[in-house]
């Protein structure tokens, strides 16, 4: 059987955590940062974890990121 390949825009925009959730940059920091609040834009640094239907579908696109 061969090898499966990883799509790789996942790989260059998911980590895999070592206990398996994914981990992506905060979405919506591109632009119109005026019509956000401070707060919103204190809150979106970093990080987030995926929910679990989301990276149900990451962990697919990742075969060997396990």
């Amino acid at each position: 059987m061969p090898k499966m390949k990883t799509k790789s825009g996942a790989k260059k925009r998911f980590k895999v955590t070592g206990t398996g959730k994914i981990k992506a940059g905060q979405s919506g920091k591109r632009h119109g940062m005026i019509k956000r609040t401070p707060k919103q834009i204190r809150q979106k640094r970093g990080t987030a974890l995926l929910e679990a239907a989301d990276a149900r579908i990451v962990k697919k696109f990742m075969p060997y990121a396990r």
